[in-house]
C-alpha cells in the first residue's frame, strides 16, 4: 500500500470517526428532548430493506465512503413502514439511511410523512425530517421545518415552530409534540389556536384531536366576538363551544365582567355559571354583584345569584351594599333601545350605605320607571329617622331619590338629640318628596296621629309637646329641619314639656328598631328580626262587592258577599271616612300590581287647597292648650 493510499485510508477512518461522533452527539441531543416514557426503548433487529433504486454504487473516495449511494425512485421497507425518495445514502452497518428530495414515509394507511430531507435510524426506528415537513394522521395535519418522529412510541415533535390543522382548528406554536396513539398534542411557547368562532392564545396547551378538547395549563386568553376569557387552568371544548375554567378565571363581555374560582361557559347558549367567590361587575351601570353561586344568560339577560349574595352600587358618592338570600334580574327588550331590567331580591333583605339603611323580606326594582318597592315589614333609616309600613315605594330620578310612598300602617319616627324623646307620625299612608336627595315635603293621609316636640331657639331645649289627630298632614322641610306644618280639620293638644303625659309621649304603634338596623357593610349578612309583639298588624282589606250585568246596567250583589266567620263586619263609611276607604282600596290595589314590570308609578294624591286659616284656641285644664280646628290649622316651628 502506497503512502497516498495510507493517507487516504487514515483520513477516511478519521472521517468515519468524526461522522460517528457527530451522529452520537445528534442522537444525544434528540434523546434529551424526548419526554420520559414508561415503555423502555428497544432496538429492532430487522434490517432496512432496499426495495428499489435506479442506480446503486459506492463512492470509496467521496464524502460517504461507507455509504451505498442510491439514485432514482429509491424505495425502502422497514418494520411495516414504506419510505420513498429521489436519492439516498444507505449505511448498512448502522442500519440507517439519509434520504434526499421528495421524501415520503407511509405507515399503514393512516400516517404519512413528507419532507425535503430525512435521516432514518432503523435500530431506534427514529425519523428526523427537515424542511417543508408535513405529517398527516387521521384528519390531522402538522406543518413544520423540523420534525422528529419516533415510530416506537408513535410521537412526532417539532422544535423550530409548527402548525397543526384539523377540521375546525389551526394551532401554531414554537414547540410541540403529537402522539399518534392517543392523538393528543402538546404545544409550548407562543401558542395560538384559531377557530372560526374564537381565538385562544397561551404558552402551554394540551389538545385532544379526537374530541377537539383543549386543556389549558397556563395563563391563557380566549376571544370570541365581544366575549373574552382569561384563565390559567381549564378545558375548552372547541366543538360544543363549552368552557370549564378554574383558578380565578375571568369572563368579560360588553363592559360586564364575571370572575370566580370556577366558571362554566357555553358560547352557543350564552349561559355562564360561577362557583365560589364569584364577582359580577357592570362597569357601565356602576354596580357589582358578589356571591358563591351565579347563573347568567347573556342572550336573555337573566341573572340568578345566591349563597352570600351582595349587590353593590357605585353610582353615588358612597357605595350601597344590599344582601338577600336570593337575587334575580330579568331583562326586557334586550336587543332594543328600550331595554329595561327588573331585579327581585327576596328573603332577609338588608341594605347599608353610610347615609341610609334598610331591611325587608323582599324587594323589587324596575329600571323602566326607576321604582324600588319593599315588601313585608320594610324599615328604612336615615340618620336619626326611621320609616316603616306594609309596603314602601321609592321612585328614583337620575340615580337620586325623587319621592317615596309608604302604603298602610305608615310610621315615621325621628329620634331627638337627647335619645329619649321622639317626633312621631302614623297614618294609613305617607308620601315623601325630595329635592337633590334631601327631603322637602312629607304628607300623611288617613287616620293621622302625630307627636311633635317644640324647641327653644337659644339652647334647643324642649319646651312643649304637640299631640295631633287629623286626616291629612303636610310638613315642609329645609335642611332636614321642620319649616312649616299644615293640617286640615284636627284635634290638637299642646303640653308643656314638664307636664307631658307618659301615655301621650309615644303613639300606640311606636316601635324603635335600632337593634334591627344594619351597622356596616358586613352586618348586612347577619339577620335580626323584630321582637315578638312588634310586628305589623294583619289588617284585612276590603274588596269591591260582586256585580253582574242585567238589562244593560250594572247591579251590585251585596248579598253574595259574606263576612268571614269570627270577623267583625265593617260599617259603610260616609263623608271623610268614605274618602279614606277609597284611598285605602286604591293603595291596596296599587300594592297588588306594583310588582308587574309594566306597572307605572301613580301620582301621589294632593289635597285641593293649601290655604291656611285661623282656628279657635282654648285653654284646657292643667295648663295644656287644646285646639279644635273648625277649618284648617297651621303650626310653625320658630326654629
Amino acid at each position: 500500500m502506497t503512502t497516498n493510499n495510507r493517507i487516504k485510508v487514515l483520513f477516511s477512518g478519521h472521517r468515519i470517526l468524526i461522522v460517528v461522533l457527530l451522529c452520537l452527539f445528534g442522537l444525544s441531543v434528540v434523546q434529551s428532548r424526548q419526554p420520559n416514557k414508561k415503555k423502555p426503548r428497544k432496538s429492532t433487529n430487522e434490517r432496512v430493506y432496499l426495495v428499489h433504486a435506479d442506480v446503486t454504487n459506492y463512492d470509496m473516495f467521496g464524502d460517504n465512503p461507507t455509504a451505498q449511494v442510491l439514485k432514482g425512485r429509491v424505495a425502502f421497507r422497514h418494520n411495516g413502514a414504506r419510505l420513498f425518495c429521489d436519492s439516498a445514502y444507505l449505511y448498512q452497518e448502522s442500519n440507517s439511511f439519509k434520504a434526499f428530495g421528495h421524501v415520503k414515509m407511509y405507515q399503514g394507511d393512516t400516517l404519512s410523512l413528507f419532507s425535503d430531507y430525512a435521516y432514518y435510524d432503523g435500530n431506534d426506528q427514529m425519523a428526523e425530517a427537515r424542511y417543508n415537513v408535513v405529517l398527516k394522521h387521521r384528519g390531522t395535519t402538522l406543518y413544520t421545518d423540523s420534525l422528529n418522529y419516533d415510530r416506537l412510541y408513535g410521537i412526532g415533535y417539532f422544535f423550530e415552530g409548527g402548525k397543526m390543522v384539523d377540521k375546525k382548528n389551526v394551532l401554531v406554536s414554537d414547540w410541540g409534540e403529537y402522539d399518534t396513539e392517543t392523538r393528543n398534542a402538546v404545544f409550548n411557547y407562543n401558542v395560538n389556536l384559531k377557530n372560526p368562532k374564537f381565538v385562544l392564545t397561551t404558552d402551554t396547551l394540551h389538545y385532544d384531536t379526537r374530541t377537539s378538547m383543549a386543556h389549558i395549563v397556563g395563563p391563557s386568553k380566549i376571544t370570541s366576538g365581544k366575549s373574552t376569557i382569561y384563565t390559567s387552568q381549564g378545558y375548552y371544548d372547541t366543538n360544543k363551544e363549552k368552557a370549564r375554567l378554574y383558578g380565578r378565571s375571568r369572563l368579560t363581555n360588553n363592559g360586564k365582567e364575571l370572575t370566580g374560582d370556577s366558571l362554566f361557559y357555553n358560547e352557543k347558549t350564552g349561559i355562564s355559571q360561577g362557583f365560589h367567590n364569584v364577582v359580577y361587575k357592570d362597569s357601565l351601570n356602576k354596580n357589582q354583584l358578589n356571591s358563591n353561586y351565579f347563573w347568567y344568560n347573556e342572550k336573555t339577560g337573566f341573572a340568578f345569584a345566591t349563597d352570600s349574595a351582595v349587590m353593590m352600587d357605585f353610582s353615588q358618592r358612597d357605595t350601597l351594599y344590599l344582601h338577600s338570600d336570593t337575587m334575580k334580574v330579568y331583562t326586557f327588550n334586550i336587543n332594543t333601545d328600550s331595554v329595561y331590567r327588573v331585579a327581585h331580591c327576596y328573603n332577609k333583605v338588608r341594605a347599608f350605605r353610610p347615609d341610609v339603611q334598610a331591611v325587608c323580606d323582599s324587594l323589587i326594582y324596575n329600571t323602566k320607571d326607576s321604582c324600588l318597592i319593599m315588601y313585608k315589614d320594610p324599615i328604612t333609616w336615615n340618620a336619626n329617622r326611621q320609616l316603616l309600613g306594609e309596603v314602601i315605594e321609592v321612585f328614583m330620578k337620575d340615580s337620586t331619590i325623587d319621592r317615596a310612598h309608604v302604603i298602610n300602617q305608615a310610621l315615621s319616627i325621628e329620634q331627638l338629640p337627647d335619645s329619649i324623646h321622639f317626633n312621631q307620625i302614623s297614618s294609613r299612608e305617607m308620601f315623601g318628596y325630595f329635592e337633590n336627595g334631601e327631603i322637602r315635603k312629607t304628607e300623611a293621609i288617613g287616620n293621622v296621629l302625630a307627636v311633635y316636640y317644640l324647641e327653644e331657639d337659644k339652647d334647643s331645649s324642649l319646651t312643649n309637646m304637640a299631640y295631633i289627630e287629623t286626616d291629612t298632614m303636610r310638613m315642609f322641610m329645609r335642611n332636614r329641619q321642620l319649616e312649616t306644618l299644615w293640617t286640615c280639620k284636627s284635634q290638637n293638644v299642646m303640653y308643656p314639656i314638664t307636664q307631658t303625659p307618659v301615655a301621650k309621649s309615644k303613639l300606640p304603634s311606636f316601635a324603635w328598631f335600632d337593634y334591627v338596623r344594619p351597622l356596616d357593610k358586613n352586618d348586612i349578612f347577619v339577620w335580626r328580626g323584630k321582637k315578638s309583639g312588634t310586628e305589623l298588624k294583619n289588617i284585612p282589606r276590603r274588596s269591591a262587592p260582586l256585580q253582574h250585568i242585567s238589562s244593560g246596567s250594572v247591579v251590585s250583589v251585596e248579598s253574595e258577599v259574606k263576612p268571614v266567620a269570627g270577623a267583625e263586619q265593617s260599617k259603610p263609611a260616609d263623608g271623610a271616612d268614605a274618602k279614606q276607604t277609597s284611598s285605602a282600596d286604591g293603595a291596596s290595589e296599587k300594592q297588588k300590581t306594583a310588582s308587574s314590570p309594566e306597572s307605572k308609578p301613580e301620582s301621589a294624591p294632593v289635597p285641593a287647597s293649601d290655604s291656611v286659616k285661623d282656628s279657635d284656641v282654648q285653654t284646657a285644664p292643667g295648663g295644656e292648650t287644646k285646639t279644635e280646628a273648625k277649618t284648617d290649622v297651621e303650626l310653625k316651628d320658630n326654629k
